[in-house]
């Protein structure tokens, strides 16, 4: 109950502040399981907008209680396949059954790139473009046509002033419920068409489970470590395909592959959609 009560409302931004004598506005938020993607986005928007150099974009999450545990499983969103703790979670597989309720936290320093090249530091990769979209269909449900889905994914391409052909990768939401796959599946086929088929795709939850609020930031990170090191993650225990979601999910094993390009979804109840274009060099 402790480590609750210091993690609520405002504590963790306002003991960053104090830590990192950060002086700029403190924020904050939450739009569900998009939190640490938005969380970035804003970050991003701020720099853009002349307001500061960097920005601390941080998404972190402890919800791993007894409560969390039976609110998920009352809306049928918790994998049921517990009899092999390590294989519960099955991105795209036709056995989905729900994610594995996790832990954990990523960070990222936000910085223009002017401020950077000046200062030398190393850069890790460039934010190319956000997009957000609200789903006003239902609280975890997508909207069936997966229209706002397509208009996040649409939005953080046009962010970034890019063409669907010149996204290289595609770390997925892919948090292992029959819902959010399916959905997924439909917003990306719709947006890049057949090329989808063949354009690699995998879930980080497949490992490490579903981090809620953490997850758009963690899932960040491992996008840009894509880029620097040249490996695909897998989707591990994707071992009975589901014909209805037709992708290369690199499937169970890792990929060595020169990516220059990701597109990083997160798809929150409530209808919150966040995506993000990274890349690993300017323009």
């Amino acid at each position: 109950m402790e480590l609750f009560e210091e993690s609520q409302f405002g504590t963790i931004a306002d003991r960053l502040a104090e830590r990192y004598g950060t002086s700029g506005l403190p924020i904050t938020m939450s739009t569900a399981c998009a939190s640490g993607a938005t969380a970035i986005q804003l970050g991003t928007e701020a720099i853009r907008r002349g307001e500061c150099n960097r920005a601390l974009a941080i998404g972190a999450d402890g919800s791993a209680t007894a409560e969390a545990l039976i609110r998920f499983s009352l809306l049928s969103a918790l994998t049921t396949q517990n009899d092999a703790p390590e294989k519960a979670s099955r991105p795209f597989s036709k056995d989905r059954s729900g994610f594995v309720l996790a832990e954990g936290a990523g960070a990222l320093v936000l910085e223009s790139l002017e401020s950077a090249l000046a200062r030398g530091a190393e850069i890790l990769g460039i934010m190319r473009g956000c997009g957000e979209k609200a789903d006003d269909f239902h609280r975890t449900r997508s909207k069936p046509d997966g229209s706002p889905a397509i208009g996040a994914v649409r939005a953080a391409l046009a962010d970034a002033g890019m063409a669907e052909d010149e996204i290289e990768y595609v770390n997925a939401h892919g948090t292992s419920t029959p819902e959010n796959d399916k959905m997924e599946h439909l917003s990306l086929s719709t947006v890049f068409g057949e090329r989808m088929k063949t354009t690699p795709i995998s879930s980080n939850k497949s490992m490490i489970g579903h981090t809620l609020s953490a997850a758009g930031a963690i899932e960040a990170v491992f996008s840009l470590m894509t880029m620097r090191e040249g490996v695909i993650p897998p989707t591990i225990n994707y071992d009975t395909p589901d014909p209805a979601i037709e992708l290369d999910v690199v499937p169970n094993v890792k990929r060595e592959a020169q990516v220059s390009t990701v597109l990083s979804n997160s798809f929150g109840f409530g209808g919150q959609n966040t995506c993000l274009v990274m890349a690993r060099e300017p323009v």
